[in-house]
């Protein structure tokens, strides 16, 4: 039993090394078009869609993973309620204080377009809120739909104050380059969580499919999915340095 309860699933991990892949690609592309050296419209057209579908199979699998990981925890009983809490409370303020580091860095070299709600801040505050919708089935499929419908239609608007813009409600002088609001992302996470609990119930895999866990090339995605978290952090300023170095960009235009 404790190596079925420990097992990690190589497809939910090369799946989500996949959609870092094709997010560090999107990140290059865009990086070309952000400094003038080549321009792609990245704003709209097919690489407005890759850039969705990429952020959509990375949410929709951090859902996923949260099912995965709060199924082992119920049969370890690693945890009592008031632990688990705890747990997704730490972990949260974690990736969400990563995300405020974020904003101070790109608030330094990029003031005209900072980033003040991403992709991290999302994702904290996502898993904090998990603890009151993990244990729901089809109620998220539900609320995730309705979630995602509700942030498609914000989206046709534009508004005069800034405080709710964590939420969806887009202020008319927005400019960033990175915002990933609860509405309609959070409807993604809800929709994870029920696939994680129809497809992996009690951390088993509901459905068969050959092992590929030993090929090569799952083998590198399913590195990357499992690092993800470092891989984000550092992609940027990675390539950012690449650029440099090949002089496509002048180090004084962050300062």
């Amino acid at each position: 039993m404790g190596n079925i309860i420990y097992e990690r699933f190589w497809e939910v991990d090369s799946l989500r090394g996949l959609a870092i892949i094709m997010m560090i690609t999107y990140h290059f592309l865009f990086d070309l078009t952000f400094f003038g050296i080549y321009s792609f419209d990245v704003y709209s057209g097919f690489l407005w869609v890759f850039a969705r579908v990429t952020a959509f199979i990375f949410i929709f699998l951090m859902g996923v993973s949260l099912t995965l990981s709060n199924s082992r925890t119920q049969i370890t009983g690693e945890y009592s309620e008031g632990g688990l809490f705890k747990k997704y409370l730490k972990r949260g303020l974690k990736i969400f204080s990563l995300g405020l580091l974020i904003t101070l860095a790109t608030w330094i070299f990029i003031p005209q377009e900072f980033i003040i709600f991403g992709i991290l801040h999302f994702i904290g505050i996502s898993i904090i809120l998990s603890y009151v919708f993990l244990k729901s089935k089809y109620l998220n499929l539900f609320l995730g739909m309705s979630i995602i419908i509700l942030g498609i239609y914000l989206g046709n608007f534009t508004f005069d104050f800034n405080s709710l813009l964590w939420l969806g409600f887009i202020p008319n002088n927005l400019e960033t380059v990175d915002y990933f609001p609860l509405i309609p992302w959070f409807g993604v996470v809800l929709i994870g969580f029920f696939f994680g609990g129809l497809f992996y119930k009690n951390y088993q895999r509901q459905f068969k499919i050959p092992d590929l866990s030993k090929t090569y090339f799952v083998k590198t995605f399913s590195f990357l999915g499992r690092n993800s978290l470092i891989i984000y952090l550092v992609h940027q300023p990675i390539l950012i340095v690449i650029l440099i170095f090949l002089g496509a960009v002048n180090i004084n235009s962050f300062f």
